[in-house]
């Protein structure tokens, strides 16, 4: 709980830092994350869509991906990307 008291702290210390412009950006942020958080398992066609997958993982019709060839994946995109 002392965590979460700290953390109230700081945000209240900012907000009082902030123009009313700032803190119009600051409340669309939290709205945001509120709504993202509270409304996944309530859209079916995602649960749905999960549970596919899932699925399908469990049975091996999909193999998936370890996370070194995630990491390899992800390293050729970025290096496909940069200037040359």
């Amino acid at each position: 709980m002392g965590v979460v008291k700290s953390l109230d702290k700081e945000i209240n210390y900012y907000l009082d830092h902030l123009n009313t412009k700032q803190k119009k950006v600051v409340l669309s942020v939290v709205k945001t994350f509120a709504n993202e958080e509270e409304n996944w398992w309530d859209d079916e066609s995602f649960v749905k869509e999960m549970d596919r997958r899932v699925e399908e993982l469990e049975s091996g019709k999909d193999k998936g991906l370890s996370w070194e060839e995630v990491k390899l994946k992800a390293r050729r995109s970025v290096k496909a990307k940069k200037p040359k």
